[in-house]
């Protein structure tokens, strides 16, 4: 009896630490599954993070990628310990960061934009494709001045690999200096693996080391 008892009393508190609240929306052919495993979020931050998908990524759908996944699932981890991650079509918040930043709701522009991009294995490089989504949320985010959030200014450390928003920064200078449709053109050569070091040549004429030089001496965008 005392093994069915302590049975049932793991049974219940492990329901109790998976416990969870799914909400579901749709508008137009977008649809998103909202799983909440914090009861303790912030009230109205559901409504944000739907409110925005559904404002951003139809943008981003028509703009980059028409044939991406139509149905998101967001996920609210309490377990978590980072910020925001996208994984075989699900995207993962950390409830513990939206405590430490509740403000903070364009992070999933950043991480629809990976949904977006599926990229296939060898499509590109991991910093372009994170400079990329970074340069989205900068282009298409709805808040995010009220998050804080902006691109890192230009120092003589960095560079191009840096990776999010030092990558973003240097992505909006090329469009505002060589091309304004650079990165949709980097998106499509990554997402159909024909992306590769002489892109940069191809699509300005120079090598991204001359063209991160010549950043790095007029970095004003």
């Amino acid at each position: 009896m005392k093994i069915l008892r302590l049975v049932i009393l793991l049974l219940v508190v492990s329901l109790q630490v998976n416990a969870q609240e799914v909400e579901e929306y749709s508008k137009g052919k977008l649809s998103i599954t909202f799983k909440n495993f914090d009861a303790s979020l912030k009230e109205g931050t559901e409504d944000k993070f739907v409110s925005t998908v559904f404002k951003v990524y139809p943008k981003l759908l028509k703009d980059f990628n028409p044939d991406a996944q139509k149905h998101i699932t967001i996920n609210i981890d309490t377990s978590y310990t980072g910020v925001a991650y996208a994984f075989n079509g699900e995207i993962t918040v950390s409830s513990r960061w939206l405590k430490q930043k509740p403000t903070d709701i364009d992070l999933i522009t950043h991480e629809v934009m990976h949904l977006i991009q599926s990229y296939p294995h060898g499509g590109g490089p991991v910093w372009l494709s994170e400079g990329v989504a970074d340069y989205v949320r900068f282009k298409y985010g709805v808040d995010n001045t009220g998050a804080g959030w902006s691109l890192t200014d230009f120092n003589e450390n960095q560079i191009y690999t840096n990776s999010y928003r030092i990558t973003a920064r240097f992505l909006v200078w090329l469009s505002e200096n060589y091309d304004d449709a650079i990165v949709y053109k980097l998106d499509q050569q990554m997402r159909s693996k024909t992306y590769s070091e002489d892109s940069w040549i191809k699509l300005t004429g120079k090598g991204i080391d001359s063209l991160w030089d010549q950043y790095s001496k007029n970095p004003e965008i």
